[in-house]
């Protein structure tokens, strides 16, 4: 199935999406997930099918349900939500390819650093007016300055899974 996605300016809405993310720790005995509440986004479908957009997470907006790691999440010793409020990926290009795949590439900016990044998405709703992409990407949380790690408990990759559903605006 081909999909066509129309040119013009898309504006993710923020209800039917979400970021999360999942990370082991306690030497790799338990998991812990997370979801992002304060999250923006838009972007560009450009007349030759590519895009382009910006995606905003509010780093304190980050909720694990569990208060007392989510404080310690937002502080200086992980993302310093007092001089680094947002996360930010900037999509550079976005192409579809071979029908519902689309390559992604862009910039992941946390605490104020930024890093190259590029990864798969699928598309799994298009139509006019709408669509939602799903996408799934390791980071190394201490490329981003964030190394704190208590006695060797945290190890590995921090995983990032997104559903973002974008909406076309008015011409």
């Amino acid at each position: 199935m081909t999909v066509t996605v129309e040119t013009g300016t898309w504006q993710l809405d923020r209800t039917a999406s979400t970021v999360a993310l999942r990370h082991k720790t306690m030497w790799g005995l338990v998991t812990v997930k997370g979801t992002f509440t304060g999250v923006t986004g838009q972007g560009e479908v450009r007349p030759d099918g590519s895009a382009v957009g910006t995606l905003t997470l509010d780093a304190a907006s980050l909720d694990t349900k569990h208060t007392k790691r989510d404080k310690h999440l937002r502080s200086a010793d992980f993302f310093d939500v007092e001089n680094h409020p947002e996360i930010t990926f900037t999509v550079r290009s976005a192409e579809l390819r071979d029908g519902q795949t689309v390559h992604v590439v862009g910039q992941l900016t946390a605490r104020g650093v930024s890093r190259p990044q590029s990864f798969t998405a699928r598309m799994v709703g298009a139509d006019a007016d709408a669509l939602t992409l799903d996408a799934e990407f390791s980071v190394d949380r201490a490329q981003f300055g964030m190394g704190w790690n208590q006695m060797g408990m945290i190890r590995g990759l921090t995983t990032i899974a997104a559903t973002l559903k974008f909406t076309r605006t008015a011409a």
